[in-house]
């Protein structure tokens, strides 16, 4: 295993993990918050979850409520030490694009990952995913409480985490490709650039910034 990670009997409580000024992270904290921990808290009435961001605003933590099991725990300064320390990762995801990095170090540190299809998306392709993915609130508390209380199941997915590492996001793999691709361009740089319209017209219109500053320094020196 990666980084020697702690059994499901030496873990607690669920954990939330993000910058708080990324604007998906601060919508699932509240959506977290006023639907889906309720939920889960009405299955399991002492489970906890530690909340961790940078940038933690004030309406952040001012949903702090140790009597609700809500905890906002502000800056981590080692994520994948409170991430390797959780029993299931919460990432109730309702918008945003791109491969999740709250994900990818729940893998990391073996800690199953509760999502949306939002969440899981462009994470596992054909492969199982590291826990559970559900459509909908009650979906979320349902399988959040499941992987909580299984330990065999909890450990299924802990294992897909480390199968889906290496297959999708391995280093190696990935550091050959890019290395390749920029060696391709190299080769090719001039014919790429005629052909790269997006690229062309940046150039062109970062050039004509120069030329009307350049205009207008003229202009200003002119009425001095």
């Amino acid at each position: 295993a990666p980084l020697g990670p702690r059994s499901f009997e030496d873990r607690a409580h669920f954990i939330t993990i993000g910058n708080f000024r990324h604007a998906p992270n601060w919508d699932a904290v509240l959506w977290l918050k006023n639907t889906v921990w309720p939920l889960i808290r009405a299955q399991l009435p002492t489970a906890q979850v530690h909340v961790y961001g940078a940038y933690t605003p004030p309406k952040a933590a001012a949903l702090h409520n140790a009597a609700q099991g809500f905890h906002i725990m502000n800056w981590a300064e080692d994520a994948l030490e409170v991430m390797g320390a959780a029993r299931v990762s919460l990432a109730p995801l309702r918008f945003g694009a791109g491969i999740k990095g709250k994900i990818i170090d729940a893998m990391v540190c073996g800690t199953p990952t509760v999502t949306t299809p939002i969440g899981a998306e462009a994470m596992h392709g054909e492969l199982a995913f590291p826990g559970a993915v559900a459509c909908d609130a009650q979906g979320l508390a349902d399988a959040a409480v499941s992987l909580y209380s299984d330990q065999a199941r909890w450990e299924q997915a802990q294992q897909d985490g480390w199968q889906l590492l290496p297959a999708r996001f391995g280093h190696d793999r990935h550091c050959a490709v890019l290395i390749d691709r920029i060696l391709a361009l190299r080769d090719t740089l001039q014919a790429h650039r005629a052909a790269h319209f997006t690229g062309a017209m940046l150039r062109h219109h970062q050039h004509k910034s120069t030329q009307y500053m350049s205009q207008w320094i003229e202009a200003k020196n002119k009425n001095a």
